[in-house]
């Protein structure tokens, strides 16, 4: 089975978003995935909804998409309207994260959670069975291009322990850093999907990185 890669809108260029998704779409990526910033939760402001409403116009590829932001639940209807297939939620930004996974869920989506790189994937031990995804953060949340969390592959190897233990069907997604070398690790540890935004949009070709990636 392919490596899903799931390359971040984040780092495309954004003066020729059109140009870009149309590649995507061409491409052997599995999933688009889209970060969501409010400058509050994270130090960084991303896009909204305007740009992401009109993405299904242009694309077939499922969205994944990733909200980095305080309150997260109140923009559930909003997110549903887009038709992502995922909706990440932060660990962090949600107090009661049971009920914004079962409103995800009731709205159509396949809810997913994401720890930050200094959360201990073993607070996700009760919530497990009701998630689709996990997402572990490689780098802190933010920003694109940077260095990767060598204690990822640790975190990655972790979770698979627990969902073989639970015996449920969640995959683990990973974000930051992700490239040839850091990929191969994560897969080795048991990761499902890659995000890559500057290992995909900076390639001399970036569809032949997004085929090496799912070779992985």
């Amino acid at each position: 089975m392919s490596t899903i890669v799931a390359p971040s809108l984040l780092a495309a260029d954004f003066l020729n978003l059109e140009r870009d998704i149309l590649m995507l779409d061409r491409s052997e990526a599995d999933w688009i995935h889209l970060d969501i910033m409010d400058g509050v939760f994270v130090p960084n402001i991303s896009f909204g909804f305007p740009v992401i409403n009109r993405l299904k116009k242009v694309t077939q590829k499922p969205l994944d998409t990733h909200l980095m932001i305080v309150q997260p639940e109140k923009f559930i209807d909003e997110v549903a309207a887009t038709g992502a297939t995922f909706m990440n939620v932060h660990f962090e930004a949600c107090t009661h994260l049971h009920r914004v996974v079962q409103e995800i869920r009731k709205r159509g989506m396949k809810p997913a959670v994401t720890l930050n790189p200094h959360t201990p994937v073993m607070l996700l031990e009760e919530i497990l069975p009701d998630l689709e995804m996990v997402l572990l953060m490689s780098v802190n949340p933010g920003f694109g291009g940077q260095q990767f969390i060598d204690n990822s592959v640790r975190k990655v190897a972790q979770l698979k322990k627990m969902i073989l233990r639970q015996n449920t069907s969640t995959l683990i997604e990973v974000d930051g850093g992700v490239n040839l070398k850091t990929g191969r690790r994560l897969v080795d540890a048991g990761a499902d999907v890659l995000v890559a935004g500057s290992f995909v949009f900076s390639s001399e070709n970036p569809e032949e990185a997004i085929r090496m990636l799912r070779a992985l």
